[in-house]
């Protein structure tokens, strides 16, 4: 006797959802502009994290050499 084949149907993630969603919801244009003003809004805090630790590194320097 054969095992019925099984059918795996991923989980869609939350992200997912949540594009879908987004997609019946608005237009093309409105879409393409959220996504960018949320890259802008992840790029803005990795260049704060990244002044953050560079202020870090240049205070222990001048700590260092003093």
């Amino acid at each position: 006797m054969q095992a019925a084949p099984v059918r795996a149907t991923a989980i869609p993630s939350f992200t997912d959802a949540l594009r879908a969603v987004e997609s019946l919801l608005m237009s093309g244009g409105q879409r393409t502009a959220r996504r960018n003003a949320w890259t802008s809004v992840l790029e803005d805090r990795r260049r704060a994290k990244d002044r953050v630790e560079a202020q870090r590194v240049l205070e222990a320097v001048s700590s260092a050499t003093s």
